[in-house]
């Protein structure tokens, strides 16, 4: 029996829109009971009107207690957890390092590396039951290449990645963890990254993003357990093995 039709319980970060949202969406129709982790009244209400089954969490995710809450949630509704999917994340502060406002800086580096940090040692601190639990990192292109104005940004998802590595190196038989690279995607951030007009990514045109469906379906793919044999390293929506075995149209 896999996870599917086993009603696994997975938690999603930052799932009040964009990737986040979308993958709640393919999972909760694939059978997962989740839990998603949202920073605002209004966005947990939302959620709680379109998945009404689900465990909605309001909670920011570099607090020092989000994890431990957000996890909890899970186990009090469903008796355990068994899938993370690190998704929340932000863009600024954007512009030249010595530009940068410090504190955006720290808080940047708090979303993107030390919450899924948090988030992944809360459910590999629980007992493994014997099933093999999975965690995707959503990383970018910019953990493997500095793009100007994105220093945090670029080092946050570079930590991200190595996060990835040690969890298989420390946890492999226990646990399937994913570096996920969802390429360039039609989302807010995108929007955000579009108006400040730096660097090269921000000139791109809006039709040159992909919908985030296509994503939300990878990750899907990646919880599902089909894609245990590519634990540990960087997994590129782009790369035309991957789309083919997800079902995704080639690029």
């Amino acid at each position: 029996m896999n996870d599917r039709q086993n009603g696994a319980v997975v938690i999603v970060t930052g799932a009040s829109r964009g990737v986040g949202l979308a993958a709640a969406r393919v999972l909760a129709g694939e059978g997962y009971r989740l839990v998603l982790a949202v920073r605002s009244a209004a966005s947990a209400g939302a959620l709680r009107q379109e998945f009404a089954e689900a465990a909605v969490v309001e909670a920011d995710v570099a607090s020092p207690d989000a994890a431990a809450v957000v996890l909890q949630a899970g186990v009090d509704r469903w008796g355990r957890v068994d899938g993370l999917v690190n998704n929340a994340g932000v863009i600024e502060p954007i512009g030249p390092l010595a530009q940068t406002d410090p504190l955006a800086w720290e808080q940047s580096i708090r979303t993107n590396l030390l919450a899924p940090y948090a988030f992944t040692r809360a459910l590999l601190s629980i007992k493994p039951d014997g099933s093999r639990r999975r965690i995707v990192n959503v990383t970018s292109g910019a953990a493997l290449q500095a793009l100007e104005g994105w220093s945090a940004y670029c080092a946050g998802k570079a930590g991200l990645a190595m996060l990835t590595r040690s969890v298989h190196l420390e946890y492999g038989a226990e646990a399937a963890a994913f570096s996920f690279l969802p390429g360039l995607v039609d989302t807010d951030m995108q929007a955000t990254i579009r108006s400040s007009g730096v660097n090269r990514v921000s000139q791109l045109p809006r039709s040159a993003l992909r919908p985030v469906e296509e994503p939300a379906r990878a990750v899907a793919y990646l919880m599902s357990g089909a894609a245990d044999d590519l634990a540990g390293g960087d997994v590129d929506i782009r790369e035309p093995m991957f789309r083919e075995r997800v079902g995704l149209p080639a690029i």
